[in-house]
């Protein structure tokens, strides 16, 4: 079994509004005991076998919405001392209506939170020999919370399932579900206590993103797999603090049915080919685009499958850190370290790399993700020394070959309309533009204001096609020198 101990101090998200809604004695706004609920609905979600005992204290009480999530044999209504025990207990049970078995005491030192809390004393009150409750203090605690703050999501989970395995609490305080603090130390542990209880497996991929004044998130693996958003996928985003979530209709092999009317739509891109055969492929790129193929292999090129061992990691290494300057544009992988590079090949899902050699030296290479009906060309690099050998267009064929030998139908190669020459290149190795609809669902009032003002949208979409292509080489310019700005100060 599974044993959390959930401390529930502070009722708000935010720790600002806790202190003054704490001080005042007042419960206001749908977002009190927000992350409380988010932890009761994982744990009732887990398949594990989890006993969670909640240690409130007299400011803190559970609604009705809580009490509801947490009325059944998973979880234990406990009591989180504060000033005076008895009368604590008193009004805990009372206001629960459930019997309370254990209790902790609320080790408040600050200033500001002794005046939040009505503690006077520096010292914590004294519990009575007699007192009726049993101490949970005495049993061993693991804190994902502070393990979060100082290790990574993936070490944090190591050691976590090692003090589990020694019959260890697993011990955090709701406030710290998804954000991180300052003086207390303590981190976002979502993530490794999603991983323990092993659910939430649909927002896995999400990816929010501070937007001026709201949240905005979305699904990093849309373009590989259908999302149509249920009440309860909503729900779960929502407790994430996204205020505006946004996804594409994969109109080529999925239509969305009944959108709400709240959603916003704009119209978006991709780069898509439509595969019947390698031959048919081949008569219809063109006799430039056929030349410079046969050119790569004339010049000593070989393109096949690679596997992503360290002799292949070290080749694409060299390749991100060979310039930090590409197609005009600051490169983002200039810099990264050999084992960042070794951590990303080991860990991508769904992934299959061709690699293109030149005297058994790697000088380009293309990541494909297998998707929902579609194969994606997410990456696409080779070294520039070796520009005049038609790299490129050898790997895009070859990768056309194994998906035409696998019968895909479908090929994605990135958005169009931001990069011209990159455009071009796509259109002559088949590429077609594919109009389809990215939606942005509201999830708070402050998502309804920013998709009312438009601001949801790309400012690089936002602006017409006309205006936007002369800013493009403004817009590479930037670019560029703020990669150099960066190169100089780390000098």
């Amino acid at each position: 079994m599974i044993k959390i101990r959930l401390d529930v101090d502070y009722p708000y998200p935010s720790r600002i509004r806790s202190f003054f809604y704490t001080t005042l004695g007042l419960k206001m706004g749908s977002d009190y005991l927000k992350n409380s609920k988010a932890v009761a609905r994982m744990i009732n979600e887990s398949k594990k076998d989890v006993k969670a005992y909640w240690f409130f204290t007299f400011k803190t009480i559970p609604d009705k919405n809580l009490l509801g999530m947490i009325d059944n044999s998973k979880h234990e209504v406990a009591l989180h001392v504060v000033n005076d025990p008895e009368k604590e207990l008193t009004f805990l049970e009372r206001a629960t209506g459930k019997k309370v078995s254990y209790y902790t005491v609320h080790g408040t030192a600050r200033f500001l939170a002794r005046i939040m809390w009505g503690r006077w004393k520096t010292k914590a009150p004294r519990i009575r020999s007699d007192f009726p409750l049993k101490s949970f203090h005495k049993l061993p605690t693991v804190g994902i919370d502070s393990l979060c703050y100082s290790c990574p999501p993936d070490e944090a989970l190591k050691t976590v399932e090692e003090r589990l395995k020694e019959e260890y609490v697993m011990y955090f305080h709701p406030i710290w579900l998804f954000q991180r603090g300052a003086l207390n130390h303590r981190g976002p542990c979502y993530q490794v206590f999603k991983r323990i209880l092993d659910v939430d497996a649909e927002v896995e991929t999400l990816v929010p993103r501070k937007k001026l004044f709201f949240m905005l998130g979305r699904d990093a693996t849309e373009y590989e797999r259908d999302i149509a958003p249920t009440e309860r996928f909503i729900q779960k985003l929502g407790e994430r603090g996204l205020d505006i979530f946004t996804f594409i209709e994969r109109r080529w092999c999925f239509k969305v049915s009944n959108p709400s009317r709240l959603w916003g739509k704009t119209p978006d891109n991709i780069g898509l080919l439509k595969l019947t055969s390698y031959d048919e492929w081949w008569r219809k790129v063109g006799k430039k685009t056929r030349n410079m193929v046969r050119k790569a292999e004339k010049s000593g090129i070989k393109v096949q499958v690679a596997e992503p061992n360290e002799e292949f990691g070290e080749g694409v290494w060299k390749i991100y850190n060979e310039t930090p300057i590409r197609q005009e544009r600051g490169f983002p992988h200039y810099g990264v370290s050999l084992r960042e590079v070794m951590k990303n090949l080991q860990s991508a899902q769904n992934c299959m790399y061709i690699g293109a050699c030149l005297q058994h030296e790697l000088v380009g290479f293309v990541q494909l993700v297998q998707g929902e009906n579609i194969v994606l060309i997410s990456q696409i690099l080779s070294v520039q020394k070796h520009w005049d050998k038609a790299i490129n267009n050898a790997l895009v064929a070859k990768a056309i070959e194994i998906c035409a030998n696998k019968h895909t139908e479908w090929i994605m190669y990135g958005r169009m309309g931001n990069h011209p020459s990159l455009d071009n290149f796509k259109q002559n190795n088949g590429f077609e533009k594919f109009m389809l609809t990215r939606y942005y669902v509201p999830l708070t009032r402050k998502g309804m204001v920013a998709m009312k003002l438009g601001l949801h949208r790309e400012l690089k979409d936002a602006i017409p096609q006309p205006i936007k292509y002369p800013l493009i080489p403004l817009y590479s310019w930037i670019s560029r020198t703020k990669i150099k700005i960066r190169l100089r100060l780390a000098q």
